[in-house]
């Protein structure tokens, strides 16, 4: 199994169990699906029979209360939804793509670097151009000087897909 970690925070992003493509050679672009875990205790019982002591039959417990529905990579890899506006995400982003600027440039070069700067200018204006279309989410930690990836639907509106900066991803083989 691969996990994809953000070189920053070290949170868990995504895996190769999600089908994904990189997209424009700058994003991770994972394909999700709406799904509901149920995060109760199971079919365990604790205590009496609750029908011979007058109780509901389901022991008066509320089984909705237990589940939880989202993106299923989101609800893998414990993302925590966060808020923009369209002044602050770019307050963000510029500091975000400074410092992965300086991380491309520690570990592979500076013409990566520079590389990298020239594609983020496209991509950047490109997301804020759909700015109202995504919801953001924060890694586990909840570091805001991580990666903060953008969720979007496909056309159909039902089809989740989530946009992880490439080159702010590093992958660990387990």
């Amino acid at each position: 199994m691969i996990v994809f970690q953000d070189i920053i925070t070290g949170d868990e992003l995504f895996t190769d169990a999600f089908k994904y493509t990189i997209k424009d050679d700058f994003f991770y672009e994972v394909e999700g699906k709406i799904v509901t875990e149920d995060r109760g205790a199971g079919d365990v019982n604790i205590g009496g029979n609750p029908s011979a002591e007058g109780g509901d039959e389901d022991g008066g417990t509320d089984d909705s209360a237990n589940k939880v529905s989202g993106c299923n990579i989101v609800l893998a890899s414990k993302l925590s939804p966060t808020q923009f506006d369209k002044k602050s995400y770019q307050v963000y982003i510029k500091d975000y793509m400074k410092a992965l600027k300086a991380k491309i440039a520690q570990t592979r070069g500076q013409e990566a670097a520079d590389n990298f700067v020239k594609k983020a200018q496209t991509s950047v204006k490109e997301i804020l151009g759909n700015f109202k279309n995504y919801d953001f989410y924060l890694g586990e930690s909840q570091n805001p000087d991580g990666q903060v990836a953008l969720l979007d639907y496909r056309e159909d509106g039902v089809t989740p897909y989530m946009l992880f900066f490439k080159d702010g991803i590093k992958e660990e083989k387990y």
